[in-house]
């Protein structure tokens, strides 16, 4: 049993780093790695389906608030960040995560598993076919359609557990900002969601039977430590490699692992966890 959690430590300490290292790379907080980590680490210790998927995501939240403080930090000595566009975002942000974080609560594991695993592979497409030269607008939209697009990109974001910045990053590329413009202020979309989210997933999943050891709410302590230390220290690097290096590539084979992540997840909700 010891030397079980010890792979498990190990494993959950790795993933943090390459959690890390995806957030300052890609300006996301590093949630599409760490929740199907999550996710099976917990099946291994032998937690079904139940809020397994919950504290997967809720942990995510929390790790994610760590990750993006030090991407958004990093990017911003390097003058990249838009504040003001955090400034007029991160209002609706903040009210869809509260409202996601709410229905997570009632929706059972395997519809959140589900909606993990297609999401992924949607967001794969994006990796491969999304390219930053593409332009819908001029501009960062406003009034209602800002409401609009920050609730629901907090809403969808705390009901993954990812930081929201593929979503922001898509957004700023197709509204005229540069890639790594887009990559560095969409950082900051990831303190914006895993905050508030983590806040709700600690409060809805408050006293929930069935949690694993050292849990808050949907909120597992052990999985933040192991992640966020080991993601806090490789994101700087991340972001310095997303200013110094060509990132087709990379894109290309971060989608492989999305698809092989999306196809898992939707397995084991179809099979019932």
């Amino acid at each position: 049993m010891e030397s079980e959690l010890l792979i498990l430590a190990l494993a959950l300490g790795a993933t943090g780093a390459l959690a890390g290292l995806v957030a300052g790379l890609f300006g996301i907080g590093g949630g599409v790695v760490m929740v199907p980590a999550l996710y099976f680490a917990f099946g291994l210790l032998g937690y079904g389906d139940g809020p397994r998927m919950h504290v997967a995501v809720g942990t995510s939240l929390a790790v994610i608030v760590a990750t993006s403080l030090r991407s958004v930090s990093a990017h911003a000595r390097r003058g990249a960040v838009d504040f003001s566009i955090l400034k007029a975002w991160v209002p609706w942000i903040v009210l869809g995560t509260l409202i996601g974080a709410a229905l997570a609560d009632l929706t059972p594991g395997r519809g959140l598993t589900a909606l993990f695993g297609a999401m992924a592979l949607i967001l794969s497409v994006q990796f491969v076919f999304g390219r930053p030269d593409w332009k819908l607008a001029a501009d960062m939209p406003g009034g209602l359609p800002r409401a609009g697009l920050g609730t629901g990109i907090g809403f969808l974001s705390s009901m993954m557990g990812i930081g929201g910045g593929v979503f922001g990053v898509t957004l700023m590329t197709l509204c005229g900002r540069t890639i790594h413009r887009a990559v560095a202020t969409a950082a900051g979309f990831g303190v914006a969601i895993g905050l508030p989210g983590a806040l709700g997933f600690i409060v809805w999943g408050w006293g929930e039977p069935g949690l694993p050891p050292y849990s808050l709410g949907y909120v597992n302590m052990i999985g933040f430590g192991l992640l966020a230390v080991s993601a806090f220290f490789v994101a700087p690097l991340g972001a310095a490699l997303a200013h110094a290096l060509p990132e087709r590539m990379l894109r290309r084979l971060f989608a492989i692992g999305l698809v092989v992540v999306g196809t898992s997840l939707i397995y084991e909700a179809w099979r019932g966890g």
